[in-house]
């Protein structure tokens, strides 16, 4: 449907409490995966995983993953390519909304593999998350150390998707080598975000 963006969007299924594996389990069996096998991810899935890195918990815009001085800046671009009733292309998740709103239309995971110097796993993951933010409100609200907030918070959030992801049965890792302008480029990133992360997501 098109909403009041302007964009194509797809609603999410309401985030599962309780995936049957423990925070302990899941902290012992997290590992970095750049293989996937030739296997789809469930749209379920991939909206746990949306809510696990950037999802709304409560009141005044509690999140999943902390933020300084709660302004969450950050934003989640889904390059999806084999995801089931989902159409490849590229999305952002909107955490209010928690649904996809389309930037654009098919396979873009040689663009996106491009943007990595042509490393592997981004080409035949099912779906990758970028992970991006803006650092501004950081900055000017803290100075120089805004910067290492942003970071900091990126590292929040890709550990949240690591760790819901091993609790799914789903396998990923933290890439942070590629080019900032063709990585923006790629995902239809807003300026001035930028690219923190790109986390290739499927089953090992």
């Amino acid at each position: 449907m098109t909403d009041s963006r302007g964009s194509t969007s797809v609603a999410l299924s309401k985030p599962r409490i309780g995936t049957g594996l423990s925070v302990e389990q899941a902290l012992a069996q997290r590992r970095s995966v750049r293989t996937f096998a030739d296997r789809s991810v469930s749209l379920a899935d991939l909206s746990q995983l949306l809510w696990a890195a950037q999802g709304i918990t409560g009141h005044f815009d509690k999140r999943t993953a902390p933020s300084a001085g709660a302004l969450h800046q950050m934003s989640i671009a889904v390059v999806a390519a084999d995801v089931d009733a989902l159409p490849a292309g590229i999305y952002r998740y909107d955490p209010a909304l928690h649904d996809l709103a389309l930037l654009s239309e098919g396979d873009h995971r040689d663009e996106l593999r491009s943007a990595t110097d042509q490393q592997e796993a981004i080409g035949v993951s099912p779906v990758d998350l970028v992970i991006a933010g803006d650092a501004r409100p950081l900055v000017d609200k803290y100075g120089d150390r805004g910067i290492r907030y942003l970071h900091m918070e990126a590292g929040h959030i890709a550990q949240n998707v690591y760790l819901q992801a091993t609790a799914l049965g789903l396998a990923t890792a933290s890439m942070g080598a590629f080019d900032d302008d063709a990585m923006s480029q790629a995902v239809r990133l807003p300026s001035p975000h930028r690219a923190l992360y790109v986390m290739p997501i499927g089953y090992a």
